[in-house]
């Protein structure tokens, strides 16, 4: 039997890069998305309608986080209070890939306890974007296992990659490319949109 990984995505692109490279894995992949940093909440809802289009057109199971946009978008503005000036990969970042594996290994864990062992994995799409730290990321996701997982007794462990190595952005966007797929062009928070348009 495949172990199963539950595997935050940030947007149909990446996830379409990722699970054609865990593809020849021995793992059983199911989606998470929970992204309320994404602004507006226009972008955050056509980044989620084009994943879940894809998962359904690739039978590619998927979780959505059960969340108020604007409620969860003003607790991620309380965390990123005063690093709104930061560049991309930089402390803004680390706190909002710590917020969203933060996410997906909780509710990995809650399921486990609920399904004895059902997700062997968590992890994220995010390193096969060329702007996101992977280093950081997989720092962030080993303490999140460290910290969290097994001091409630879960068997869950942290899936540590780069997904951006071998060309892995490139064969993404060509997946993407090839599938039709939305490609947004700034990563999401309203910060890294003003950036982007100077």
């Amino acid at each position: 039997m495949k172990q199963k990984i539950l595997l935050h995505a940030c947007c149909a692109v990446c996830a379409a890069g990722v699970l054609d490279q865990l593809k020849n894995d021995d793992l059983a992949v199911t989606l998470f998305w929970y992204n309320p940093n994404i602004f507006p909440k226009v972008e955050h809802d056509r980044r989620l309608n084009e994943l879940l289009n894809f998962c359904d057109s690739q039978n590619v199971k998927i979780l959505v986080g059960d969340y108020d946009w604007s409620e969860e978008h003003a607790y991620w503005l309380s965390l990123v209070d005063g690093l709104e000036n930061e560049p991309e990969r930089g402390k803004r970042c680390e706190v909002c890939y710590r917020m969203r594996l933060e996410a997906v290994a909780t509710v990995a864990a809650q399921i486990n306890d609920h399904h004895k062992n059902e997700y062997s994995f968590f992890g994220t799409t995010l390193s096969v974007s060329t702007h996101k730290d992977a280093e950081l990321i997989n720092k962030i996701g080993k303490k999140i296992d460290a910290s969290y997982s097994h001091t409630k007794g879960n068997s869950l462990k942290y899936f540590i990659a780069d997904f951006k190595k071998f060309e892995g952005a490139k064969k993404a966007a060509k997946i993407s490319k090839e599938l039709n797929l939305y490609r947004q062009n700034y990563c999401g928070c309203e910060f890294s949109n003003i950036k982007d348009k100077k």
